[in-house]
């Protein structure tokens, strides 16, 4: 088998480990990968995360099935305890928001049910339109225009004047 990463040992030896359980000390740890564990693993819980982005030691542990089920950095030692079935090559997980992949499979069209969006209409009821109303009528009549432009110059004016008093 080829190795993939270098916590590969690790996983292989829990994918033969028949128990749910299995306490393991660093040194256990170190002999089966065949190498020292880094520093941040004795001095740090985070290391022992099962979360497997940026953790290839997780993703070791997690392909074999197994979670870290708690660390005892003081007595040096690790608890794993099974989760589910070891991944297998016709079995992936399927991690993050994503959904397993599936064929897309039309609704069947039937003369009851036309084909709409089932938003259609979510919003029937919320308001009422009251009866004569003309909702292509212009807000405002051409007199009130004309208020309102004439606010709005007078306004600037004022904007203008004080701006020039301050120079």
């Amino acid at each position: 088998m080829k190795r993939s990463h270098i916590y590969q040992p690790l996983e292989e030896f829990l994918r033969d480990v028949s128990g749910s359980e299995i306490s393991l000390s660093f040194k256990e740890v170190e002999e089966i990968l065949g190498f020292r564990l880094p520093a941040t693993a004795y001095g740090n819980d985070t290391w022992w995360t099962n979360n497997p982005t940026g953790h290839s030691q997780a993703k070791a542990w997690l392909a074999a099935g197994f979670e870290r089920e708690s660390v005892d950095r003081v007595a040096q030692t690790v608890v794993f305890r099974r989760s589910k079935a070891p991944l297998t090559r016709e079995r992936k997980e399927v991690r993050g928001m994503s959904d397993m992949h599936r064929t897309f499979e039309p609704a069947p069209v039937t003369a009851k049910s036309p084909r709409r969006s089932p938003l259609f209409g979510c919003m029937k009821g919320t308001f009422t339109i009251e009866p004569g109303y003309d909702l292509t009528s212009p807000m405002f009549t051409d007199e009130e225009w004309k208020g309102i432009e004439k606010e709005m110059e007078e306004d600037w004016d004022q904007i203008e004047q004080g701006l020039k008093g301050k120079k």
